[in-house]
């Protein structure tokens, strides 16, 4: 990236912005794998990350509730890099954040993170080729300009989950908690607990704290599916044993992500078999329990994400008597618990609602380009990892229907090889200009209830490559990882 002598001065401070190549936002998982790539790749780049919490990690420094975990394997959660050699598939936050630190502290990243660092808007000047970004420094205004800005936020609010207001809550009496604002002092041993919710926040808490409460309930309004993976993976363990750290690491890996794609194409091609074998197999764990209520969904396999559980710990939960599921809607709060339309009461000491999350794309961050507001509807999403009409501008999105951090990855690639044509041809910009004939869709094509709360304040996906968001890890390594960027007519330099 070309170099500008022009500096503006900081408004909020009164001297000159700090300046870097690549500015990273977000030092949860994608971030710093971002930042790894980029520093591995380019060692004489300048290369910044600004994290609005006191702490790395992001999603797995922040839930804290009991239980917390992966709800996809180690293997294709971790980096492609970096070997995970924890014994669990589905780890808990705090072994992942330890991850996380480690790949920090081996690329000497640690040093490169300003914490407590929130950014609140973005300005682009073609004029100068760089970014302005504007920041909450622990509350002080400050500013930094970068020639390229790397959006690795995640896409939910970090302050506040989704919380519906349910009727007659004033008059509960009982202990309300959002797992996104656990509280560190919460004592629920030996006392009665609703868990609101079926996705896999829910399906986590459950099995975590029964058998230290007294009765643990989950209340769904809609089923969800569910399936069991074992809590360390056989394959792992024998070929860790027989063959270097990293060939086991990725011939592991490899097996998983094939699974998930054969197991995801299946579903969408035959979601009747799937439905039926996924409800046979459920039977099989819970012999007395009304499978055809609490564990039938009305839609089909992958229309939303499946819940996964380690050892069929929810299982062993409800046959146990610890745990139980009601299903159904909820008439109103009292005194003591829960009242549903059927009238059931549920007494409860603790309730959780684990209704889900709230969408906040690319972390609420204003854009604006050459003094426009960037309307995000307004935009179209090339490869789900930019945005027409805002140059050098790049952001994570992972998959809906696999690991996150498969896609994560992929996309560093590709910002690592556009800042590398950028440096080596000498040029200052590049920008996604939009196909005319390609129809628009909605961001997302999943029915996720905290997708379809928020698909309106997306960007567009195409109706066809490369502004079609791929679900399919093994397409996306060919056409992202192996894209010939001077022959691609979408992108434009200069």
């Amino acid at each position: 990236m070309a170099q500008t002598s022009a500096r503006p001065q900081d408004p909020a401070q009164g001297r000159t912005p700090e300046h870097v190549d690549v500015l990273v936002v977000g030092a949860g998982l994608s971030g710093i794998g971002a930042a790894a790539r980029l520093v591995r790749d380019h060692p004489d780049l300048s290369v910044l990350i600004l994290e609005s919490r006191e702490r790395l990690g992001g999603t797995w420094d922040l839930f804290r509730y009991p239980g917390v975990r992966s709800d996809s394997d180690m293997f294709t959660l971790g980096y492609r890099f970096k070997p995970w050699l924890g014994e669990k598939s589905l780890a808990d936050g705090a072994a992942i954040r330890e991850y996380v630190h480690e790949t920090a502290e081996e690329h000497g990243l640690l040093e490169r993170i300003r914490y407590s660092h929130e950014v609140v808007a973005a300005s682009w000047s073609s004029e100068e080729a760089r970014w302005t970004v504007d920041v909450l420094a622990d509350g002080e205004p400050t500013t930094f300009t970068t020639g390229f800005l790397y959006c690795c936020s995640g896409y939910y609010d970090y302050e506040s989950g989704y919380r519906p207001t349910f009727p007659g809550e004033e008059h509960y009496r009982g202990e309300l908690v959002h797992p996104q604002q656990w509280p560190e002092d919460l004592e629920y041993a030996s006392k009665q607990v609703v868990v609101i919710g079926s996705g896999a926040t829910a399906i986590t808490l459950v099995p975590s704290m029964a058998g230290t409460a007294a009765h643990v309930t989950m209340l769904q309004r809609t089923p969800t599916y569910v399936i069991s993976i074992p809590a360390v993976d056989p394959l792992a363990r024998v070929l860790r044993r027989v063959l270097p750290e990293m060939t086991a690491y990725q011939v592991t890996r490899w097996r998983n992500v094939l699974q998930q794609m054969a197991f995801y194409n299946v579903s969408q091609a035959l979601p009747g078999v799937v439905r039926r074998g996924v409800k046979a197999w459920t039977r099989r764990q819970l012999p007395g329990v009304d499978v055809d209520t609490h564990f039938h969904p009305p839609y089909d396999p992958w229309d939303q994400r499946f819940c996964v559980v380690p050892d069929g710990d929810l299982y062993k939960a409800l046959r146990s008597g610890d745990a139980s599921i009601a299903t159904g809607t909820i008439e109103t709060f009292t005194e003591r618990g829960v009242r549903l339309t059927d009238g059931t009461e549920l007494e409860a000491d603790v309730v959780v609602t684990a209704t889900g999350l709230n969408l906040k794309a690319f972390g609420g961050i204003a854009l604006e380009v050459d003094g426009v507001d960037v309307k995000l509807p307004d935009t179209m999403a090339y490869r789900a990892l930019m945005l027409t009409g805002v140059p050098n501008f790049a952001y994570t999105i992972g998959y809906t229907n696999a690991s996150w951090t498969l896609k994560a990855d992929l996309v560093a690639d590709f910002v690592s090889a556009v800042v590398a044509k950028l440096q080596r041809d000498g040029l200052r910009k590049v920008e996604v200009e939009r196909d005319p004939s390609v129809g628009e869709e909605p961001f997302m094509d999943f029915e996720a209830g905290y997708v379809l709360r928020s698909v309106d304040q997306l960007p567009k996906q195409g109706s066809r490559t490369p502004w079609r968001m791929k679900q399919n890890y093994v397409y996306d390594l060919r056409a992202i990882r192996g894209a010939d960027l001077d022959a691609d007519p979408a992108l434009v330099w200069s």
